[in-house]
Order: C-alpha cells, then structure tokens, then sequence
C-alpha cells in the first residue's frame, strides 16, 4: 500500500500538501492540488483512519448500541440512522447489548478507545447513566430518557398520549372489557403508556386490568397465555408492542377467539409487519424515521460545534386498522 510520502513524492510536493488537500484545513493552488489527486488515484493511497481520528480527534464513526437488534422497531430505527449519518459523512457502528448491562459498557468502552464521534444509545439498562458518565463521548439516547443523567439529549415518543389514544379507540368501538399487555415498568415507555391507559378507564369508570409483559414475542405469547386465563371476558386487548400484539394475536387464533370480531387488539410502534399481517394491526404510531433523523442531527451538529435541541418529545398517532374494525 502506497505511503502519504510516496504521494508526495510523485505529485512533487510535500507530505504536509498531501495532508491539507486530503484534510481541506488550508487552500492549495489548483495545479498542486490536481497533481495530488492524481498522485492518490495512481498509487490508490488510503490514509490510515486511526491516525486520522487521532490528529482530528474525530473518526466520522458514530456508535448505535440497541438491545436486540431481532426487534423490528430497533431495526427499521438502525436502518433510519445509518441513512441518515452516511448523509452527513458518518458512518455506524452498530452493537447489539443483548439487554446485558456488562456488554453494553463495553461496547460503550469500544466506542470510546475508536474515538467515536458520539453514541446514539437505546438502552433497556436501569444504570446505564451512570455508565455514561464514565466515557467523555456526546451520547444521544433515544425512545426514554436516563433518570440519572449522562447524556447530551434525549428523544421520545409521547406514549402517555400513545396510551390515551389506543384506549380510547377501544373504547369507541365498543370494548367495555380492556386489557393492557403493560410493558416494563422501569421504563419511561412502559409506564407512560399504561399512565395513558389507567387515566381513560377512569373516565369511563372501566376496570383496570392488566398482564405485565416485555418488548419481546416470547413475552408476548406467555403473557397472552394468562391473560385468557385470568381475564377470559376481555374484549378489547391493548398490548404493549406491536411484537406483543402479533404474539398475541397468534394466541387468540390458537384459542379459536376472532380478531376483530370477539376481541379488538391495538399495538404500539408500526412496525412494517404491523400492515403485513392478516389481519392487518391497528396500532399507536410512533415517527420512527424523525426518531432516527434527528439522533444523527444532534450528534453530527454537537461534533461539528452547532446548536441542537436537548429534549425532544414527538408526537404519536393512531392508524386503525383491520384488527378493530
């Protein structure tokens, strides 16, 4: 592999020339800057990005840690990001934690020793601020926020309004018996939406009742499993995720119930397989591309010294679909 000296050498200037026509950190005359490109494309000269990142402290990598990377909406969310930052002149590095506290600081250690420019963080972890803290990188942490600090901003879905939405539209639809597959509680997510829920059945003077699930489509089946044991009147099921809702859907099959036509069923995220499925899923929908679109604005302006938004809360809404019809 050719050297920067050997560029230099035949475009007939000096290494320091190669460096600011490569970098662009001070104008060179057209003719010696012509003569180093072509030099570059002649010896198919590749500085060696590590010693780039260390002279500018800056790699143009920024890190994605999600928990599961098998959940779609973690996915399509990866997906947006890496668009989005390959238009800034970024690229990703995706980690997956495994929702394991220990992996997902030390992919954060990883990214650090890289000289990441930032780390967009989703993080089912209780402490991961803490976590944070102990790298000097700009982290961004989208779908909840830290109740311990440590990042540079925070993005979320409104899912308490998410939560009032879903349950209102059962409500409308007739359901008098609403179940919520309620997501983790340690969440901000999980607890903003079954909030949202809580406050309509008050409303309309509906019991409460609920299963406690996860994000996951295993969770989902076994949650689904007791609640048609506990909760066998249910009418209408507003589940904690689409993943859940698709896991429960298959259970009600399973148990010779129809969808729509005994029990309604409402999910949260829209997620492709959500208008995929048959029936298709009436769901929340949360703005998963602006999630992702301003994740990497705020990490790209934050390495490039401009102004960016440290909370943002965006709006969700309701997409009725074939399974409360």
């Amino acid at each position: 592999m050719a050297t920067i000296r050997e560029v230099a050498k035949l475009a007939g200037v000096s290494p320091a020339t190669v460096s600011r026509v490569m970098n662009g950190t001070a104008n060179v005359d057209d003719d010696k800057k012509n003569r180093v490109l072509e030099a570059i494309e002649k010896t198919g000269f590749q500085p060696n990005q590590l010693a780039r990142a260390l002279f500018k402290n800056s790699s143009r990598l920024v890190g994605l840690i999600v928990p599961n990377i098998d959940n779609p909406f973690f996915s399509e969310l990866a997906r947006k990001i890496e668009e989005e930052a390959f238009k800034r002149g970024y690229q990703i590095v995706l980690c997956s934690s495994g929702n394991n506290s220990d992996k997902e600081l030390s992919n954060i250690r990883m990214l650090s020793r890289m000289k990441a420019d930032g780390i967009i963080l989703i993080t089912n972890g209780e402490h991961t601020g803490k976590m944070i803290k102990e790298t000097d990188l700009p982290v961004v942490v989208v779908d909840r926020h830290m109740t311990d600090g440590g990042e540079i901003a925070y993005i979320e879905s409104d899912h308490y309004t998410g939560g009032v939405l879903a349950t209102e539209h059962l409500y409308e639809c007739g359901c008098r018996k609403i179940v919520c597959l309620r997501g983790p509680q340690e969440y901000a997510s999980g607890r903003l939406r079954f909030k949202g829920y809580q406050d309509v059945c008050r409303k309309y003077g509906l019991e409460e009742m609920y299963i406690d699930t996860a994000y996951t489509f295993e969770a989902g089946l076994k949650s689904a499993e007791l609640l048609m044991e506990k909760y066998p009147e249910a009418d209408g099921i507003f589940a904690a995720n689409d993943i859940v809702a698709i896991s429960t859907y298959k259970v009600l099959k399973n148990h010779k119930i129809k969808v729509p036509k005994d029990v309604k069923l409402v999910g949260f995220d829209d997620i492709r397989f959500s208008s995929l499925m048959t029936p298709e899923l009436t769901t929340i929908r949360q703005p998963i591309g602006k999630m992702g679109e301003l994740a990497v604005d705020i990490i790209c302006n934050y390495a490039e010294g401009e102004p960016y938004d440290e909370a943002c809360i965006l709006g969700v809404e309701l997409v009725k679909r074939e399974t409360t019809k």
